[in-house]
């Protein structure tokens, strides 16, 4: 009868931790391709809420030439889908892109009075196309509409009613 030694049995479970280690870290290091794969923390951008609009803009720090995918959500609903493609100088100038085409806008829908509050994402395709993911750029954009329908920004003072 073959009988295992308390060396060889300290050394088996030797042996299948390190196993198991190995295979922790590997499973994690997929996991963390993945995430920066389809989540990708390339995007910066910025919005502001004028009287009819939401306006901004949106760059690709992996290609500062792109174009970027925008998505409007106003209190957490699909507005509307566009392209930071705009003219905005101001952009180009401070640095943040390759050239002044990066900005955009979208209208305000007909919205109830009171306050509400916007958000943009730049949409970043993965997976050959086969998955999209959405990166918030900036800040939520919080916002009043009045009586008459015109947006106002609300100040950084007031902000707390939407956190």
């Amino acid at each position: 009868m073959n009988r295992m030694t308390d060396r060889s049995k300290s050394a088996l479970v030797h042996i299948l931790i390190a196993k198991s280690i190995i295979e922790t870290l590997l499973v994690a290091a997929v996991a963390i391709g993945f995430f920066f794969d389809a989540f990708p923390p390339y995007f910066k951008g910025w919005g502001e809420a004028t009287p009819h609009a939401i306006e901004g803009w949106a760059v690709s720090t992996r290609n500062q030439s792109q174009r970027v995918e925008v998505q409007l959500f106003i209190d957490d609903s699909f507005i509307a889908t566009g392209f930071a493609d705009r003219l905005r100088p101001d952009v180009a100038t401070a640095g943040q892109a390759a050239d002044p085409w990066h900005g955009y806008s979208f209208g305000i829908p007909t919205l109830n009075q009171g306050n509400h509050v916007a958000r943009i994402y730049a949409v970043h395709s993965s997976g050959r196309g086969a998955r999209k993911t959405l990166q918030l750029l900036g800040d939520p954009i919080p916002f009043a509409i009045d009586a008459e329908g015109i947006s106002h920004w609300i100040p950084l003072a007031r902000r707390g009613w939407f956190e």
